[in-house]
């Protein structure tokens, strides 16, 4: 197969303009092109008065070392993506690796060792998906928090609950991020996933697909276990020995895969006290920021705004203060709404979620600042602490309810509290309350989304609008810690340990975090078979 890259037509040309494109760039005849498929679709939205289609595309051909030795630019051999597994369990091994976490790294962790016959227990503090959509809808809806089973903990881990973004930066030579695409095509994800080239599923299709993911799993011998919140590791020598959960039931296992999201700030502590190694990291934290979507729409894709082709516009930003700090928009949800996201009682955390359609009225982004453990001196977990600490403030700001505390743009700016909102209705449930944000968060962050809002502004025309909606606090963005491992991607002073995903500090996203999980399954695999 040959891959054409850049291959550029009006966003609404007739789908035969496409193998029209095809032959031109090759030079050769119709008869002489026996099949083609699009790997990548995106468009090009700089010329808002001329949007572009641009197409990646592997292409059959008759004589592709012909066409190949003669060096077409953009054009060149398609690389060979198929997964290939990297060892296979026998059939009379009698050890089985544990897995805790069943967010993206923990279910493909396990999925990968369940597909190579290695039969894992897979532990999730939380409950089944569907039973945990029930309990974090009670939050909502009622201000009702679990705090076992909520946005955060639960199958499916934290982004089950978000936009469902399927892409990242990571580098990946071997295209393990198609591998994770694959699966969730079986799982019941929408093939466009393939080839968009910002591919997304929404909360509503995560739901089913992590369940349909769960069946393949327990078909190929692994073992589910809900409400297993797993409270000590234990450790001999250096080397895992088990695991013991709440309920006081022990574990035996030499191979554990650690994956519990970056809010499972007890099993931190657990990890500390254990002496397992790991390291303050930077993480950010700020508001939610919303505004109408058709504002973003008509700044991003002009009179072409509201085309289905072109769907919700999103953005990114970024925007470099005078008092050192890096302010950007984070997690950005089209068509979204802003969510309760805490996992502890009395503390108010916000996210972003999208479903699939993108069709809510409010387009949100977190409006984030980065922090670095000089901004939290102390010990390893004191980045912990400081999150909470803000968390707290929000929960009283809101009125000690999880209703989340709130802010008209424009009153943030002029540095007044707000007593009312105005054209933005914000999303966010169960409610939020007016207030002054400028207690919120450490005054350095506020000074430096004040000074950015106006700066984003002359990209995206009313950005800072009075009545756009700033909703506090946006504080898990990333782990706090690192919990540091090898090239082996074992635990660097405790064999046995294979820490993983975002609440490792490996990974940021969907995407990233199941890509690890893969990475650390064949890992774990071929040191079993040792």
């Amino acid at each position: 197969m040959l891959r054409l890259t850049e291959i550029r037509l009006p966003l609404t040309h007739p789908a035969e303009h496409l193998k029209a494109a095809i032959l031109k760039r090759l030079g050769i005849a119709a008869s002489e092109l026996l099949s083609f498929a699009i790997f990548r679709r995106g468009h090009d939205a700089r010329k808002k008065n001329a949007i572009m289609r641009v197409y990646t595309v592997d292409a059959e051909v008759r004589n592709e070392a012909a066409l190949l030795a003669q060096k077409l630019p953009q054009v060149s051999l398609a690389p060979d993506m198929r997964y290939r597994r990297v060892a296979q369990a026998p059939k009379d091994l009698q050890e089985r690796p544990v897995v805790i976490g069943t967010g993206p790294c923990g279910l493909f962790a396990g999925l990968l060792l369940a597909q190579m016959g290695f039969r894992p227990i897979i532990l999730e503090r939380g409950k089944p998906v569907r039973d945990r959509t029930k309990d974090t809808w009670g939050l909502w809806r009622q201000g009702k928090l679990d705090p076992e089973s909520n946005v955060q903990f639960g199958e499916g881990g934290a982004g089950t609950f978000s936009d469902g973004k399927l892409y990242s930066q990571i580098k990946d030579p071997r295209h393990l991020g198609r591998k994770v695409l694959t699966e969730f095509v079986k799982a019941g994800a929408p093939e466009e996933i393939l080839y968009a080239s910002h591919p997304h599923i929404g909360t509503f299709r995560l739901v089913g697909m992590v369940e349909q993911m769960r069946h393949e799993m327990e078909q190929l011998g692994a073992e589910f276990r809900f409400q297993s919140r797993v409270e000590d590791i234990e450790i001999d020598n250096g080397q895992v020995s088990g695991v013991r959960l709440a309920n006081g039931e022990r574990i035996a296992a030499r191979h554990v895969v650690l994956a519990v999201g970056h809010s499972a700030r007890d099993t931190f502590a657990m990890l500390y006290r254990r002496g397992v190694y790991m390291e303050a990291k930077p993480f950010a934290i700020g508001f939610r920021i919303e505004h109408p979507q058709a504002l973003i729409d008509r700044a991003r894709h002009g009179p072409n705004a509201g085309n289905e082709l072109l769907g919700a516009a999103d953005y990114k930003l970024v925007h470099h203060a005078s008092n050192g700090r890096a302010v950007y928009s984070f997690c950005m949800c089209p068509g979204g709404t802003v969510v309760a996201a805490t996992s502890e009682e009395g503390r108010v955390v916000t996210n972003g979620m999208s479903q699939y359609s993108r069709n809510e009225r409010n387009a949100n982004s977190g409006i984030v600042v980065n922090i670095t453990p000089d901004d939290y001196p102390g010990d390893v977990l004191a980045g912990v602490e400081f999150q909470r600490r803000w968390e707290s403030r929000a929960f009283e700001l809101g009125g000690r309810s999880y209703n989340a505390p709130a802010q008209r743009v424009g009153d943030f700016l002029a540095g007044r509290p707000s007593t009312h909102l105005g054209e933005v209705v914000p999303s966010y449930t169960p409610g939020v309350t007016p207030t002054d944000l400028s207690t919120a968060l450490p005054d350095y962050v506020i000074a430096a989304i004040r000074e950015a809002l106006p700066a984003f502004d002359k990209q995206i025309k009313g950005f800072a609008m009075d009545d756009a909606v700033l909703t506090g606090v946006e504080t898990r963005t990333s782990s706090p810690v690192r919990i540091k491992r090898g090239e082996d991607y074992q635990s660097i002073n405790t064999r046995g340990l294979y820490p993983g995903g975002e609440g490792a500090g490996y990974a940021g996203g969907i995407l990233s975090a199941a890509v690890d999980g893969i990475e650390i399954a064949e890992a774990l695999a071929l040191d079993m078979l040792v």
